[in-house]
C-alpha cells in the first residue's frame, strides 16, 4: 500500500514512537489520527500538524470510546487506511518481590491496556478498513501493532510486560490468516531499547550505559527509526502475519 495520502490512527500517538509515527506520516501527506489520553499534548501536536491532524481522546481499553473515536475519524476523513497501535505501559514488579507477590492488578492492567487494548482497537478498525474499495492489490489496509524485545528476552521485574508483547506476537499470524481474505494486513515490530520519554529520564550516564549494550548501532534506537519501519512495512505488500525485531541486535540479559 502506498503511505501516501491516505487516512492513519496511531494508538497512542501523543508520545514516543507514536508521536514519531504521527508526524512522519503527516511529513508524507497522509491524513493522521492521534489517538491518547494524554489530551493537551495530543491538541498541540494536532494544532502543529493542522487541517490533515485530528486529535481524539479516548482509552484502548474502553469498547465505548474507540468506537467513538472510530466514528469521529470516519465522519472528518472518511475512511481508515491504517491503524498502528503503540499505547501501552509497563511495570517492574518481581513475582516474589521485597514488598510481598506481585500485585494482581498491576499486572491484569498491563494486560488490559497493552494486550487487550491493542485487540480492541485491532478489532474496532478493521471493521472500518474492511469497507474500504481494495487496491491494484486487493488491499483494504494495514495494521502494525507495537511488541517489544522483552517479548522474547524479558529480563526479572519484567514478568506482566513480557507476557503481554509475547500475546500480541502470538496474535499477528492467526488474525493475518483470517483477514487476507478481506485484504488488510497486520504485523507487529518488537523495538529494543528506545528514546522514548520514560526511558529519557533516567540519568546520562545510565542511557550512556544502556546504548552501550545495544551491538550496533551502539546507542538507542531512536523513534523516527520506529517510524520509518511502519512505513517500509505500509508499503511491502509482502509483509504480512510478522513479527520484526528492530534492537540493533541486542539480546536483553537477566537484569
Amino acid at each position: 500500500m502506498k503511505s501516501k495520502n491516505k487516512v492513519v490512527i496511531v494508538a497512542g500517538g501523543a508520545s514516543g514512537l507514536g508521536e514519531a509515527t504521527i508526524r512522519w506520516f503527516a511529513g508524507k501527506g497522509n491524513r493522521v489520527v492521534i489517538l491518547d489520553l494524554a489530551e493537551e499534548k495530543g491538541r498541540k501536536i494536532a494544532r502543529e500538524l493542522g487541517d490533515n491532524a485530528l486529535f481524539v481522546k479516548a482509552s484502548v481499553t474502553e469498547e465505548k470510546e474507540m468506537q467513538a473515536a472510530v466514528n469521529t475519524t470516519i465522519e472528518c476523513f472518511g475512511r481508515i487506511d491504517i491503524l498502528v497501535t503503540c499505547a501501552g505501559i509497563n511495570s517492574q514488579d518481581k513475582v516474589l518481590g521485597k514488598k510481598g507477590v506481585h500485585p494482581l492488578d498491576t499486572f491484569n492492567n498491563v494486560i488490559q491496556i497493552n494486550l487487550v487494548g491493542t485487540f480492541n482497537a485491532i478489532r474496532l478498525v478493521s471493521e472500518q478498513m474492511a469497507k474500504n474499495d481494495p487496491d491494484d492489490e486487493g488491499e483494504r489496509g494495514v495494521i502494525v501493532c507495537t511488541s517489544s524485545a522483552a517479548a522474547f528476552e524479558g529480563q526479572i521485574g519484567q514478568v506482566a510486560y513480557s507476557a503481554s508483547k509475547g500475546a500480541i506476537n502470538s496474535m499477528v499470524l492467526p488474525i493475518a490468516r483470517e483477514f487476507a481474505s478481506i485484504g488488510i494486513r497486520i504485523n507487529a515490530i518488537a523495538p529494543g531499547i528506545f528514546e522514548t520519554p520514560l526511558l529519557m529520564a533516567l540519568p546520562e550516564n545510565v542511557l550512556e550505559a544502556l546504548g552501550r549494550t545495544v551491538p550496533f548501532p551502539n546507542r538507542l534506537g531512536r523513534p523516527v527509526e520506529f517510524a520509518q519501519l511502519v512505513d517500509s512495512v505500509v508499503e511491502n505488500t509482502m509483509i504480512n502475519g510478522e513479527v520484526i525485531r528492530l534492537d540493533g541486535a541486542i539480546r536483553m540479559q537477566a537484569r
